[in-house]
């Protein structure tokens, strides 16, 4: 088949993709303008045209970060993928797209209908502690999405330091501007690639969950999109502004100077990025506020009111909500350092303090239910309900109590034998299942997150489809969670 076949016009000019046997990919093709110079720290801006046609056969640069492929003992290269690429035009979109724009094989319940108007769009927000990860990652291979009449649309935005550090004199939650003007490019141009654009889910997973919770919230994105999926986010995990500003304390003690736009303008990516490691271990805690994320990173979104206090206050009752989060989410910030066997009743009392004033309480209350449990589980429960189960019960009630578009909520329970079976069903668990990519070989091993048990395929088709016909649909196939009537769905349990 002839290149030019494979060329599709945007608002900013032809792209050039790849004929694959499920229809197209292309990859890096730009949403915004390049974040350099005075728009580093800036809003996005469109993207300048272009006249002849540019190759997007090739994946794109990635946003500065720094190396991460491992988390202890785990391998964790699937899911933050290549790294930095280096490249000033990264603020850039994958496109997975089908031939054949509804699918034609049997969902969770039923076939999805025909939709005269174009395929489902889907659009991702990777995970990655807000200062890793790209669409880049294995993981993140569209073919499953665009095989089933889905088209696939993956996001590369700002991370770390040029992302979302609080700067006086810079707009907040640049990282998120970022995934809004990606929306806005959909809009605009999906229908060139076979996309309804009045039918768009976004979905994301850990930070990108978080991201997807507060464009949500956010008033700029009403319209932008019909539906929406939080994989293991949280409603509840913006810093206030004086968290941020203990953030940018300790960056301007790296930097040697207060931080802003103006005197973080001559720093190089390098620079900024070696920043990120030596901030590991701040105490974010304020006389009114825990650190909502718990230590696990030292950055998140930026705002006055949580995500789940603005939804409860109305926003985002238009749009459908799949929510959810694994059963065992503290198990990936423990087992991998080594930390669960060493647990003792200190260490559970410790953990439950990071999220609340009455840790002993928190202590007590979750003994009473599972008395029979170690301390090493009483920590992962405690450690995952704080990192992203409370703020994920919170958002999930806020936009059941609306009573306007559907809520459906899961628990992903599917447990993994890695690391001598102390993983379980960790943080990050569901992807590989959610995506169809249990064929991938770095997924596989005793340090590898499916661990060495064939993982379920029936498992993985079942919950893609129930995905897939969320976003055709907006029902993935059980009963939604309604006030009076809560019904969380139970996934890959025994």
């Amino acid at each position: 088949m002839r290149s030019a076949d494979v060329v599709a016009t945007t608002t900013g000019g032809p792209v050039r993709g790849l004929r694959r046997p499920f229809g197209r990919v292309f990859l890096g093709v730009p949403y915004a303008a390049p974040p350099v110079g005075d728009r580093r720290f800036a809003a996005p801006v469109p993207h300048e045209r272009w006249t002849r046609v540019r190759d997007a056969t090739r994946p794109g640069p990635t946003a500065p970060q720094p190396l991460r492929d491992a988390f202890g003992a785990l391998d964790l290269s699937p899911f933050f993928g290549p790294g930095w690429r280096r490249g000033e035009d990264y603020l850039t979109v994958d496109v997975w797209c089908p031939d054949r724009p509804v699918p034609d094989q049997p969902a969770p319940t039923g076939p999805v209908p025909d939709r005269p108007g174009g395929a489902p769009v889907m659009v991702f927000v990777h995970g990655g502690g807000f200062v890793a990860g790209s669409p880049g990652a294995p993981l993140y291979d569209g073919t499953a999405f665009a095989r089933d009449g889905v088209v696939l649309v993956t996001v590369t935005y700002r991370l770390g330091i040029p992302g979302f550090l609080h700067l006086p004199d810079a707009p907040d939650n640049r990282g998120m501007l970022d995934v809004l003007a990606a929306l806005r490019w959909v809009r605009e141009n999906v229908a060139g690639f076979g996309g309804d654009p009045s039918n768009v889910t976004l979905f994301g997973q850990s930070a990108g969950a978080i991201l997807v919770g507060g464009l949500l919230a956010d008033p700029a994105a009403r319209g932008l999109f019909r539906r929406a999926i939080v994989q293991s986010g949280s409603g509840t995990a913006a810093f206030t502004p004086e968290q941020a500003a203990l953030v940018a304390a300790a960056v301007g003690r790296e930097v040697g100077g207060s931080p802003s736009a103006r005197t973080l303008a001559s720093a190089t990516d390098e620079a900024l990025v070696a920043v990120v490691p030596r901030l590991a271990g701040l105490d974010l805690r304020t006389p009114d506020h825990h650190d909502p994320l718990g230590g696990i990173t030292p950055f998140s979104l930026v705002l006055e009111e949580q995500p789940a206090d603005a939804v409860a206050a109305g926003e985002g009752r238009d749009v459908d909500l799949l929510i959810g989060s694994t059963l065992d989410e503290g198990s990936l910030y423990l087992a991998p350092l080594g930390l669960l066997a060493t647990t003792t009743d200190d260490d559970v009392r410790r953990t439950a303090a990071r999220f609340h004033t009455r840790p002993d309480d928190v202590v007590r209350d979750v003994r009473a239910r599972w008395p029979d449990a170690s301390p090493a589980r009483l920590r992962t429960v405690i450690l995952g309900d704080g990192l992203f189960g409370a703020g994920t019960r919170r958002l999930t009630a806020a936009h059941a109590e609306q009573m306007a578009a559907a809520t459906f909520a899961y628990r992903f329970d599917r447990r993994s034998d890695a690391l001598d079976g102390q993983l379980g069903a960790a943080h990050v668990m569901e992807l590989p299942f959610v995506f169809d990519r249990l064929d991938l070989p770095s997924l596989h091993g005793p340090h590898a997150l499916l661990g060495t048990s064939p993982p379920p395929q029936d498992l993985a088709t079942w919950m893609h489809r129930a995905w897939v016909r969320f976003a055709a649909t907006g029902e993935p196939g059980w009963p939604p969670h309604e006030p009076g009537r809560p019904h969380v769905e139970e996934i890959g349990g025994d």
